[in-house]
């Protein structure tokens, strides 16, 4: 964020090539890093603070010197494990065999979701992203109107059953078989096992919100498809 010359050695011409304006400099990414005294010893900044102090002194000879020390001690922890025979496993990266690649454990691959997600941030060496949620007084809502609905589909369908079995029904147990086979307002919720569940009268928010978890299903979908052209 600050100004970058150019200078020709042939000439000893000064060029500007980089001056960022107020605007820009207001613009730039907030910077969300761990605090010093909160940070493990391997930690990037408290592992190089030495190497980082030396640079920013202009003092590159006592740089390279830490930076050997670190590096040699690097050494001599492999050395020691190669010969007590520990296993190194590292703690956020894995490695595959196929490709002879080392990956980030918790790598997301799927397609950023600008209506649910709102931030990724790293917390422990882990990269998690925030995504939005319904309150949790609209959960439980959902939960309990839901739950209603399953209790009522089930008692209805098994007074449907009772009534069918009936050797001599009523005429009024046919008309409730009637109208129970064939309800006026259907909504359709998957279960655990991945089959459907009708319910008769969701209520209005409930129902809104069906239709607004449907939308969003509908476009992760669409941009999952975009990304896996992508890779292609």
């Amino acid at each position: 964020d600050g100004e970058v010359h150019i200078n020709e050695l042939k000439n000893g011409n000064t060029e500007m090539f980089w001056n960022p304006t107020s605007e820009v400099r207001r613009q730039r990414l907030k910077r969300h890093i761990v605090l010093f005294e909160e940070q493990t010893d391997f930690e990037s900044e408290r592992l190089w603070q030495h190497v980082t102090s030396a640079i920013n002194k202009g003092d590159q000879h006592k740089a390279t010197q830490e930076k050997f020390v670190l590096e040699e001690e690097q050494r001599n922890a492999a050395r020691e494990r190669r010969e007590s025979g520990a296993e190194w496993k590292p703690l956020l990266f894995q490695h595959d065999a196929t490709t002879n690649e080392w990956h980030y454990k918790y790598e997301d691959l799927r397609p950023w979701d600008p209506l649910n997600d709102i931030a990724q941030f790293e917390k422990n060496g882990i990269l998690q992203t925030m995504e939005r949620h319904l309150p949790t007084r609209m959960s439980n809502h959902k939960t309990t109107c839901i739950n209603n609905q399953i209790t009522r589909h089930k008692r209805s369908s098994k007074d449907c059953r009772r009534r069918k079995t009936s050797d001599q029904p009523s005429n009024h147990s046919q008309n409730t078989e009637s109208s129970c086979s064939t309800p006026e307002s259907v909504q359709e919720l998957s279960d655990d096992d991945g089959k459907y569940l009708r319910f008769e009268g969701l209520c209005a928010q409930c129902g809104k919100e069906m239709n607004h978890l449907k939308e969003i299903h509908s476009a992760v979908l669409t941009l999952q498809r975009a990304q896996q052209d992508i890779h292609r």
